[in-house]
């Protein structure tokens, strides 16, 4: 149904006609993400200021209409679509790197900074902020934040929890704050950063972020190594992560992904039971001794070839067959469902067993693939029809059930959104579940912030 004629004037009023559309191709250019879910907006705006957005969210409530924030719409769970129609707030232009400070390893952006743009902007200072998704040259610095998405580097470097200092933002109730530091170090009060980071804009908008730079190290070398099957790749993951170099990136990938992978982008792509992909880096004077320590641990039971980059172009001819995994997908499965979940590290082997098994007894092709440095793995249904997405469908509750059974969680990157929401009391007790209201409902009274999303 419309906004409300007073909210649509108020929002004309804050925004002018070049930052506010009610018109139908605007709506429906936001009313979707990378999930392929669809819902449209009542009307989009683009903030440019802070002040805009806390106008904007007291607007809003003052009307009981739904508001949702939107960086680049590369999430893969929903997060974005606005299910309960009401106001989509782009981040877009809101997009200024505001600071860079090199001494104190920081960097003061707005929400819709890329996170490549901020990348190359560091680089000539010899920073960089770790996370790194795959969505990485397109992706909005405050979409990493609302979902907390990291990428390969997390296995060394963490996740935007970890790499991010302070935010500003605006709660649910319009009000404005500031949360965290400009040091590496402080223990005043509750920790608001790392709440609000992976909280999918339901408790509040972010409107600016102080992150934690790192120094770019100098070298970098790339492994590769296949393996027999699955189950000794897991195995070599545990060794790996069990000795003192930690890699920068230890990528695995299963046997089926692998044919999918060499269907598509032929030789370049080995095939084998299992593969891992590996990045250490450092220093020239170390580098050498970490490449060993973790090529030592690589050996063992089922290895086959264990390859080492000479240089950056063979680097890049290695790492073809994780390049290759999305698009050998969407050929075959332009419906499939892709879901991250993480185990302990020394619980791999025993994910990837059980989803190999669920696989066989459900009749659903899966690709499992991912950053196995952090147990955190990519598991891709693959249906072809409708009797195999009614599969897919009862198998993934399998899966879910699989992960919580081995100590693990529901999401390490993607998110919560609207595709896992449901199955959030299979993770959390009711106790836990009822002090995320409390906190949801201490920032948004109204429920006005992204509704229909993340808590059951």
């Amino acid at each position: 149904m419309p906004l409300p004629a007073p909210l649509t004037d108020t929002l004309h009023a804050i925004f002018g006609p070049a930052a506010c559309s009610t018109g139908p191709a605007e709506r429906l250019a936001y009313a979707y993400d990378n999930s392929r879910l669809n819902a449209q907006p009542d009307a989009v705006v683009f903030p440019s200021t802070h002040e805009q957005v806390e106008a904007l969210v007291r607007a809003c409530r003052a009307h009981h209409v739904p508001l949702v924030a939107r960086g680049r719409g590369s999430n893969t769970t929903g997060a974005t679509v606005p299910v309960e129609g009401g106001v989509v707030a782009s981040f877009e232009r809101m997009n200024r790197i505001l600071r860079i400070d090199p001494v104190d390893r920081l960097a003061v952006v707005e929400p819709g900074v890329l996170n490549g743009d901020l990348q190359r902007a560091l680089a000539p200072h010899g920073l960089f902020w770790p996370p790194d998704p795959t969505s990485s040259p397109w992706c909005s610095i405050g979409g990493n934040l609302a979902c907390n998405s990291a990428g390969p580097r997390a296995v060394k470097y963490g996740t935007p929890r970890e790499n991010t200092l302070g935010l500003r933002a605006v709660a649910g109730s319009g009000e404005g704050f500031r949360c965290g530091t400009y040091t590496s170090k402080g223990a005043t009060g509750y920790d608001l950063t790392r709440l609000l980071i992976g909280s999918e804009g339901t408790l509040a908008l972010i409107t600016e972020a102080t992150l934690k730079l790192t120094p770019r190290p100098s070298s970098v070398r790339t492994l590769r190594a296949t393996y027999r099957d699955v189950g000794t790749a897991a195995q070599a993951v545990a060794r790996i992560m069990g000795q003192p170099v930690t890699p920068c990136a230890l990528e695995f990938i299963d046997e089926t992904a692998l044919r999918l992978a060499h269907a598509h982008a032929g030789d370049a792509v080995p095939l084998a039971g299992a593969l891992l992909m590996i990045e250490v880096d450092g220093e020239p004077g170390t580098l050498d001794a970490a490449v060993a320590a973790v090529a030592d641990a690589a050996r063992g039971e089922g290895l086959e070839t264990l390859q080492v980059a000479a240089g950056a172009d063979e680097a890049q001819r290695l790492w073809a067959a994780r390049k290759a995994l999305s698009p050998a997908q969407r050929t075959i499965a332009p419906d499939k469902i892709n879901e991250d979940v993480v185990v302990p590290v020394s619980r791999l082997p025993a994910l990837v067993e059980g989803i190999r098994q669920l696989a066989a007894r459900h009749e659903v092709l899966i690709v499992s693939f991912g950053h196995a440095g952090n147990g955190n793995l990519h598991v891709n249904l693959l249906p072809r029809d409708a009797a195999e997405r009614a599969r897919a469908r009862a198998c993934l509750a399998e899966v879910f059930a699989l992960v919580v059974e081995l100590e693990g969680t529901l999401s390490g990157e993607h998110g919560i959104g609207l595709s896992k929401r449901e199955f959030m009391p299979l993770a959390l007790e009711p106790a836990t579940l009822a002090l995320m209201r409390g906190v949801k409902h201490a920032f948004d009274p109204d429920a006005i912030l992204n509704p229909g999303k993340l808590l059951p």
